[in-house]
């Protein structure tokens, strides 16, 4: 027995020599590809974090050193920038304007794109394959081709110069792609669940609110994201933001400050949907 124990203790670690020259080897493998991950994300971040922290210092301090010292004692961080961004007449009428336009904008995308995309996906009506067909190919139609008929209907409509307009133009615009994500992630869903649910008697409004909305939440967090990050752009607020610098360069001081203020929204949303992100753009890519 004391042989066959020596020798199983042989092989135990010999097996583990093994596997442990095998880990090692593996991540020599992609040692490069997490150092190239690293040095993109060092592009992106650091730079965010300079414009981050200059955004909590006084003119004086910028024209003097680098951001970095600020890092070391004296930070002489200070809230100056932000309460003159604020202090600017038109800076909080834009904000609270960008509020109104995307939050809404967003909140009606994407009711429609679920509705859109359930119909497509679990509703049978005479010419749907073609109907979704169009719609996946206004996708690849330029949006300047459109701006002179959509401008020229809302002036019939007398909305042209409002709110509202802009809350459609945003829904127009970004409903092909909602509903062509929406509805591949929908028809990927169990088919025995919503025949169960027909037997049952549940029509289509229980079977959307209850089974395919729920459901959907990944996909639908996700194209939270993107459609708040597409409307904020053209948000009222960007537009002051380019006008905080004059010609000549005066006011820049002023950026760092009104660009935080910008992405604070935007940022909060992706870090509180961020965990559905990546799941919901892949199965709504792959499945249909």
């Amino acid at each position: 027995m004391s042989a066959e124990r020596v020798t199983a203790r042989r092989e135990s670690a010999v097996s583990r020599s093994v596997s442990a020259l095998d880990n090692l080897g593996y991540r020599l493998q992609r040692l490069p590809l997490h150092l190239v991950i690293i040095i993109l994300c060092a592009i992106w971040i650091v730079p965010t974090l300079g414009m981050v922290i200059n955004s909590f210092r006084s003119i004086g301090d910028m024209n003097s050193a680098g951001w970095w010292t600020t890092l070391f004692p004296p930070h002489g961080f200070t809230l100056a920038s932000y309460q003159q961004v604020l202090a600017i007449e038109e800076v909080p009428t834009s904000i609270l304007y960008s509020v109104l336009i995307t939050i809404p904008a967003t909140v009606i995308q994407l009711t429609i794109a679920t509705m859109g995309a359930y119909a497509f996906a679990w509703m049978k009506f005479p010419g749907r394959n073609l109907f979704f067909i169009v719609i996946v190919g206004l996708m690849v139609v330029p949006i300047q081709m459109t701006l002179i008929p959509v401008l020229q209907i809302f002036k019939l409509l007398h909305v042209n110069g409002t709110i509202l307009s802009v809350w459609l133009a945003h829904s127009g615009y970004g409903l092909p792609f909602e509903v062509f994500l929406l509805r591949n992630y929908l028809g990927g869903l169990p088919r025995e669940i919503f025949e169960s649910a027909e037997v049952d008697g549940a029509g289509h409004s229980v079977r959307f609110l209850r089974i395919a909305v729920p459901m959907t939440i990944p996909a639908i967090a996700s194209l939270v994201i993107f459609v708040f990050l597409g409307t904020s752009v053209y948000r009222p607020f960007t537009v002051v933001i380019t006008q905080l610098v004059t010609s000549q360069g005066g006011g820049w001081q002023y950026l760092t400050a009104a660009a935080v203020l910008q992405m604070a929204l935007p940022l909060a949303v992706f870090i509180f949907l961020q965990r559905y992100f990546v799941r919901g753009i892949t199965s709504g890519s792959v499945k249909g």
